[in-house]
């Protein structure tokens, strides 16, 4: 109800307060994701895979297992 012409003051303010209350919960609410979420991200040291060593006579095919699901994805 935007300065709606025919509005009472009382209507005008429920409106206002309504909107300031789920305003107020939606800052809330990101606030508590953020302390949640943000105390871990430090603790966590990132974890580097390990590759096998190159092959010496060059060539670097090996048939892993993630190569091995993608072969088992186009079968028909």
């Amino acid at each position: 109800m935007k300065n709606a012409p025919n509005a009472t003051p009382a209507l005008q303010q429920s409106a206002s307060s309504r909107r300031g209350f789920f305003m107020g919960a939606a800052a809330a609410s990101a606030a508590a994701v953020a302390v949640t979420t943000l105390p871990n991200m430090g603790s966590q040291a990132p974890q580097t895979a390990k590759l096998p060593p190159a092959p010496e006579n060059g060539g670097g095919y090996s048939l892993s297992e993630h190569v091995k699901r993608y072969y088992q994805t186009t079968r028909v």
